[in-house]
């Protein structure tokens, strides 16, 4: 599993934009978690995590390793 901390989510639309996002990136299998409250994602798989975080980025957020 890979943690994230990801920035700048307020809704379950920006929830859903970065669940899209990382889903896309290589190597993801799944997205486990995706929480505004907590500001994390989680996601499996073997995907790169530079990969991960300019994804979360495209969509406007913060990203970086929890």
């Amino acid at each position: 599993m890979i943690e994230l901390n990801v920035e700048g989510m307020t809704c379950g639309h920006c929830e859903q934009a970065v669940r899209r996002a990382l889903a896309q990136v290589p190597g993801v299998t799944a997205v486990l978690v995706v929480d505004r409250v907590q500001q994390r994602a989680t996601v499996e798989g073997d995907a790169d995590l530079a990969a991960l975080i300019a994804a979360v980025k495209e969509e406007g957020f913060q990203a970086s390793a929890a």
